[in-house]
């Protein structure tokens, strides 16, 4: 695909907005924030929790890019992608996960000196605005509000669990205050206007709940199950052996959702043509024989569930059928994780976990 051909020649440096039936970067400013923070993140995150060493080698190929022409004095400026020249001198909020996603591949040294930095810019403003000039030390026009945005609390978070450093602490301490100073209302914590006079606006970001509160949360509770490392765990017994749920080693997506690396392991594809057998042999006996072939195809190789009536797997081509002739007050679960793999989940009636599982 062009789209394909357009990355493999651009891989140093990316841009971040692409049209996606051209291949073409439609704005060419390459940096660490907005646009493409998310895709950096998820290929280190990927790597490590799908054990992926295509996705990493794709993060080191970029990260010496973004060090050499994007990093002056521990700052990340935004260039040009093709030329390499600074177009914006500034420091988006949203880069502050930056120093967290360091510490994930050991980068530690260079993630404190760039936390530092950002630091220094909350203590300046009693929190971070959303672009910050770094010739001109201030904020920029039209940009100096802070929505409470946690990007540079959850860096503290990864890095104080790497380094133990109380500089980290002294951050959280300082945003818990500094929230409860400027942003708290009578009904909950609204979003800074702007900082340079910390006038409020009449909203709460969703996210400040969802991930800057979770992650101040954990960065002053050391005990927390999500820091476990490994010296607890619980034991599930499956029809295939024991899977080990629990164990520490948690990833967060984008939204600050932990995943656990170890339950990846539970929908393994091991043993596969004995486990395939076997789960062909309990559906014989416990659904209707005149399944389409295309049932037998969507079996999983995790582990079986009995389904709670026959027919409970339904092709999207008899699915429609089926469900005229139910009662209308009858809901039982058109699928059951993990009888049945994503993508066929996906397919049916758009939807992927129709449970509660």
């Amino acid at each position: 695909m062009e789209i394909e051909h357009t990355l493999d020649q651009m891989i140093s440096k990316v841009g971040n907005h692409i049209d996606v039936l051209t291949g073409k970067w439609v704005a060419q400013d390459a940096g660490i924030g907005a646009g493409v923070d998310s895709y950096f993140e998820y290929l280190v995150k990927g790597a490590i929790l799908l054990q992926d060493k295509k996705l990493m080698a794709m993060f080191l190929e970029y990260n010496k890019a973004i060090r050499n022409y994007t990093r002056f004095n521990d700052w990340y400026l935004w260039v040009q992608m093709y030329k390499g020249t600074v177009s914006m001198p500034v420091f988006q909020s949203l880069e502050a996960y930056w120093p967290g996603l360091q510490s994930l591949i050991g980068d530690i040294d260079n993630a404190m000196r760039t936390f530092l930095n950002y630091y220094t810019v909350w203590k300046q403003f009693g929190g971070l605005p959303e672009f910050y000039n770094i010739p001109q030390g201030y904020t920029v026009e039209k940009r100096e509000g802070y929505p409470l945005r946690p990007e540079l609390i959850e860096s503290a978070m990864y890095l104080y669990r790497a380094t133990g450093d109380p500089t980290l602490l002294e951050l959280g301490r300082d945003a818990v205050e500094s929230i409860e100073k400027i942003s708290k209302v009578e009904c909950g914590f609204a979003t800074i206007k702007d900082l340079r006079d910390h006038k409020l606006d009449n909203r709460m970001e969703s996210f400040f709940l969802a991930e800057t509160v979770k992650y101040l949360y954990l960065l002053f509770d050391p005990t927390n199950f999500i820091h476990n490392n490994g010296s607890t765990f619980d034991t599930v017994i499956t029809p295939y052996g024991e899977c080990i749920l629990g164990a520490g080693g948690y990833i967060f997506n984008t939204e600050a959702h932990p995943i656990d690396p170890a339950a990846l392991h539970c929908c393994q594809r091991l043993k596969e043509e004995q486990w395939e057998v076997e789960d062909l042999m309990r559906e014989f006996y416990s659904l209707k024989r005149n399944r389409s072939k295309f049932q037998k195809k969507t079996m999983s190789s995790g582990p079986w569930e009995p389904p709670t009536r026959p027919g409970i797997r339904l092709s999207p081509e008899n699915h429609d059928q089926a469900r005229e002739r139910k009662p209308a007050t009858q809901k039982v679960p058109l699928l059951s994780c993990p009888s049945q793999p994503f993508t066929s989940k996906l397919a049916l009636l758009g939807q992927v976990f129709l449970d509660a599982s």
